[in-house]
């Protein structure tokens, strides 16, 4: 074993022992839970553009696209854009024929504006529709025929039937060992009604759709050593790695 095999196998040891630490999962989901109260999530931007994520799902995700080097990479949910400029940026460092597909309901125009003249827009396409109306999928189906690795991020309404829904019209376009990343799962984690102004609760989100999901589909897993390196993240059972 050479000197960086064993780093990394520190690395998964480390993770595996913190992953089981009761105590440290608990502050850090208390701290989850204080730091959304105060909306520490949209402090960060990307490239000039708001990310509205943690700083460490950022991390994830940088570390998952580097190791899959996805051709294209379809996120639902655009908001400010800074996601798929993130995605974006990525894909330029990969270099080749590369692709981002960004899918809103509605796209205003003062983002539409800023995400077009960015300097990675060139590989960006935005699509405006609900992500889970047929004529929606179907474009983006279409537009992602020819891509060999496909990796999909949503992000947009998290009720439990909207994202169950996206994950049946999107999950056939991620390839094999590539990911499908479901965010926002921890509000299942949280105290019931903690977003009295949104319609996704305790029992009724992204996470509770994972669930079914993955109990329907055996072609995914949930990759728990994501979750258990970052601890604190907007992601827990959220990170799907299509294994057939």
């Amino acid at each position: 074993m050479n000197e960086n095999e064993k780093f990394e196998q520190d690395v998964i040891q480390r993770v595996n022992k913190q992953g089981k630490d009761a105590e440290l999962k608990e502050l850090a989901d208390k701290w989850v839970e204080k730091s959304m109260q105060k909306k520490y999530v949209y402090n960060f931007s990307w490239l000039g553009r708001p990310i509205i994520q943690y700083p460490e799902d950022i991390m994830a995700l940088q570390e998952i696209i580097w190791k899959v080097k996805p051709d294209l990479i379809i996120e639902t949910g655009i908001a400010h854009g800074g996601s798929i400029i993130f995605s974006a940026s990525m894909l330029k460092i990969l270099g080749g024929d590369r692709k981002v597909i960004g899918i809103d309901i509605d796209i205003r125009e003062h983002n539409r504006t800023e995400i077009e003249n960015h300097p990675v827009s060139d590989i960006i396409t935005m699509v405006e529709g609900s992500s889970i109306a047929e004529e929606t999928i179907a474009k983006v189906k279409a537009m992602a025929e020819g891509y060999e690795k496909v990796m999909v991020i949503l992000d947009s309404m998290h009720t439990h039937d909207h994202v169950l829904a996206e994950l049946n019209g999107y999950s056939s376009l991620v390839s094999k060992d590539s990911y499908l990343v479901v965010l926002d799962t921890f509000v299942e984690d949280m105290p019931v009604d903690f977003f009295e102004d949104r319609p996704w609760n305790v029992g009724n989100n992204p996470k509770t759709a994972v669930w079914e999901f993955i109990e329907e589909n055996k072609d995914f897993v949930i990759d728990k050593s994501v979750h258990e390196k970052l601890l604190i993240t907007v992601g827990p059972d959220g990170y799907l790695k299509r294994i057939n």
